[in-house]
């Protein structure tokens, strides 16, 4: 492979989900690699490498997520506007971070563990019953959108809408989700929202209608939360800070547990071995579940920017310059992977990134995405002999999100549990 070929940018190269083989070259023979850039935009330096990658998203003094953490380049009123607590670092993102913290414990997780248990034991036999669907739509899609309903206390019936308007910010990049794809000249009326996305706009007058309705009551969600609770820096949430947070939660919330779902049942129907071993013993699964966020990596890659020269691998990156951190790179690196193109259901220690692993940006719902990733697929395990794919999934077009649309499946039922009206 020639590395001068390689752009990490061309969405192409993503077609059919991480270029594991692009990622090996460069992890070879490029450790540091600079991708220059079209549009006017400057480039950036990736990390590929699984060492480099955690250290990178460690060490925030240096390589900052002030400047946005994708790899749009922003003006300063771009910045102001469209900040959310992932482009801040040091005292405020602790602070912003910390308004929601003890709902994302592991301990208040917990408490939506029957709630979940029995949303999911409802979905997947309303799904389950079809014998032939659409996973990712009938299941993986509907389950993490309808515990951030919960949690965000709207009613289920908007439900559908959350999961569009996600789709449409983060896949923005995919003619699928949206008429107004990024970097198109459409795109440049919506310049100030979070993905250029005009869904934002319905994300943010729905967040405000919330927040009207619970300013100065006595909630316990998520919203009311935002609106009565005042930073620790005492910096209260301006109505800035108040839409760009929610429309994080209306993504984070959903895209990268749902993600995470279907990889994890593409590669179980794949490996019947894996299915079998943890359809005899569902104890394993507790563990496995990091082994399935490794394989999934529902994010690509963020980007930070360096505030300092900095040399790395016989290479200076400059004061300014963006540095990419690829975790579908990291998550697959020989060097910290044993075999780490096999899906191991039994891998021990998988101390992978794909929650940033050690970094001040650790993903705040970590605990919840395990948690639903668990009882999910406990509950698939129980219900179902095998489960079968029928035809190749498709990829959600992005470098962002390694995501996936539609992949449809057959069901075969464990003849111990067959949900009534049962094909």
């Amino acid at each position: 492979m020639d590395l001068a070929d390689i752009d990490l940018t061309d969405l192409d190269l993503f077609g059919g989900g991480t270029p594991h083989e692009t990622f090996r070259a460069l992890r070879d023979r490029a450790p540091l690699f600079w991708n220059d850039e079209s549009d006017g935009n400057k480039g950036f330096w990736s990390v590929t490498r699984y060492d480099d990658v955690a250290a990178v998203d460690k060490d925030a003094a240096t390589f900052s997520s002030e400047q946005q953490v994708t790899l749009e380049e922003l003006d300063e009123e771009q910045l102001l506007v469209r900040k959310s607590m992932i482009d801040t670092d040091g005292a405020r993102h602790w602070a912003l971070r910390k308004l929601l913290v003890r709902e994302f414990s592991p301990r208040a997780v917990a408490l939506y563990g029957d709630f979940l248990t029995e949303l999911t034991g409802v979905t997947l036999d309303r799904a389950l019953a079809l014998g032939e669907f659409d996973f990712v739509e009938q299941i993986s899609a509907d389950i993490p959108i309808r515990l951030l309903a919960r949690m965000l206390d709207v009613p289920v019936e908007d439900t559908d809408k959350l999961i569009d308007w996600g789709n449409q910010m983060i896949a923005n990049s995919d003619p699928d989700y949206t008429d107004v794809l990024a970097g198109s000249p459409e795109s440049e009326q919506y310049r100030n929202l979070p993905f250029r996305s005009p869904a934002a706009l319905e994300v943010f007058e729905y967040g405000f209608r919330l927040a009207a309705q619970r300013k100065g009551g006595t909630g316990t969600d998520l919203v009311s939360k935002l609106v009565n609770t005042t930073p620790e820096d005492g910096v209260p949430l301006s109505d800035l800070d108040y839409q760009n947070y929610f429309s994080l939660l209306i993504i984070a919330g959903n895209e990268t547990t749902r993600h995470t779902i279907s990889h994890t049942v593409r590669a179980l129907a794949s490996n019947p071995q894996a299915w079998a071993d943890l359809k005899a013993d569902p104890s394993l699964v507790q563990n496995a579940v990091e082994e399935f966020l490794r394989w999934a990596t529902p994010i690509g890659h963020f980007r930070r920017t360096a505030t300092r020269d900095v040399e790395l691998h016989g290479q200076t990156i400059r004061e300014g310059d963006k540095v990419v951190m690829w975790f579908g790179s990291a998550n697959f690196d020989e060097r910290k992977f044993e075999n780490p193109h096999v899906f191991d259901v039994h891998r021990k220690n998988v101390e992978h990134v794909s929650f940033g692993k050690g970094s001040p940006h650790f993903c705040l719902g970590n605990a919840l995405a395990r948690l639903e990733i668990k009882i999910v697929i406990t509950a698939l395990l129980e219900r179902l002999e095998r489960i079968e794919l029928l035809g190749e999934p498709s990829m959600v077009r992005s470098n962002l999100v390694h995501g996936i649309k539609k992949m449809p499946v057959r069901v075969h039922f464990d003849p111990a549990y067959r949900p009534a009206g049962a094909r």
